[in-house]
């Protein structure tokens, strides 16, 4: 007997799909179906994968069609199951800090091109224009805010919050300051490995009553490596800002740390791009500008990566100074130094604001495999 795809179609719209509530038909269930002579072949796709559900619609499809087509009918059904992927259960979620408005990472492709000068900067000018500012450093290995704020004698206080011991932050200029270095002695080595490293950050985060604040920054160590992982784990990062010097060497791994946080997986917006040592003005030629390590390098970058140029940071000697004796250059009143370091802040904060109108908050991200991560939304 010479059988037909419509008469085949017409008896499965009898079978539901399992978990679906349609037919197999309607559901889409029957990708293909197939007739020579007397034989049929049945191409089913369903999405419940027990093992029940799957031998009770391959037993329906052969019943169905031997009563109500040919009851003689030799029958084949290729089942496969699409069934959706089940979510992880080993994810390691970014918790938000109570009473933190934005937190922002500064970074830099490769060390020695002034990152943690430019950190401690931009969080006294922010504390000069009036904002509530923290500032955790991250750099496990090679920690220099305690110094760069004169409080590498102190030790943070523990206080108790509803409850809880927290660590009090120390606070000089208006900043708020955590840094590993509070609790090393200056001759000690820091000889952890990551997963170490990662839990005295989550520590010196999560343990430490911040208080009300507008801006935490987050002085990253160099490269694109581990603590810069689990920091973007840990938290919800608003933004980041990539520090360069105009040098080819330090644009190279500036592209790099740029393309981290572009990353998919990671997708921190970046904020921008801040050149240091940009040029040099000796203090007997004020109207000079000797460009060191090269010219508009950092700016250049910024165009080729369609990221803002949040501005230049002259070579002075004075900031390495200020930054040695613990009382960062922006303080200084009514200097080019000054200036410099009030407009890059202006441009971060505006930066800032556009990214917060424009983009929806950033998520925090989970390790899916032991290869990579993904993001998750923020609670």
């Amino acid at each position: 007997m010479k059988l037909k795809k419509a008469d085949i179609l017409k008896a499965l719209e009898k079978i539901s799909a399992p978990g679906e509530g349609q037919n197999l038909v309607e559901s889409g269930s029957v990708t293909n179906v197939q007739v020579f002579g007397d034989e049929v072949e049945v191409d089913v796709t369903i999405k419940n994968p027990s093992l029940q559900a799957k031998k009770k619609t391959e037993v329906e499809i052969l019943k169905i069609i031997h009563r109500e087509v040919y009851e003689k009918a030799k029958i084949k059904v290729n089942l496969k199951v699409d069934a959706p992927a089940k979510p992880k259960v080993n994810q390691i979620k970014g918790k938000p800090i109570p009473g933190i408005q934005n937190i922002i990472a500064v970074a830099s492709g490769k060390g020695g091109v002034g990152k943690s000068t430019v950190t401690a900067n931009l969080a006294v000018t922010l504390a000069k224009m009036g904002f509530k500012v923290g500032l955790l450093d991250t750099d496990i290995y090679g920690p220099s805010m305690p110094i760069m704020f004169d409080v590498a004698a102190e030790k943070p206080l523990s206080i108790n919050v509803d409850g809880k011991a927290k660590m009090k932050p120390i606070e000089n200029y208006g900043v708020k300051l955590l840094s590993i270095g509070f609790f090393t002695q200056p001759n000690q080595a820091v000889i952890w490995r990551g997963p170490m490293a990662a839990k005295a950050l989550n520590q010196m985060i999560f343990d430490a009553h911040w208080g009300e604040l507008d801006f935490l920054l987050l002085d990253l160590p160099p490269g694109t490596g581990d603590i810069h992982l689990s920091i973007m784990q840990s938290l919800p990062v608003t933004g980041a800002v990539v520090v360069s010097t105009p040098q080819e060497i330090a644009l190279a791994d500036a592209r790099k740390g740029v393309a981290m946080f572009q990353q998919e997986a990671i997708n921190v917006p970046v904020l921008g791009i801040v050149e240091n040592m940009a040029y040099f003005t000796p203090a007997e030629l004020p109207d000079n500008k000797y460009h060191i390590f090269g010219k508009n390098g950092a700016k250049n970058l910024s165009e080729d990566l369609n990221v803002p140029f949040l501005g230049e940071i002259p070579l002075v000697q004075s900031i390495r100074e200020a930054g040695d004796v613990g009382r960062p250059a922006a303080l200084q009143t009514a200097t080019p130094t000054e200036e410099a370091f009030e407009e890059l802040t202006k441009n971060v904060v505006q930066e800032l604001v556009r990214r917060n109108t424009d983009l929806p908050p950033t998520e925090a991200i989970k390790i899916t495999t032991m290869a990579g991560c993904s993001a998750v939304k923020k609670k």
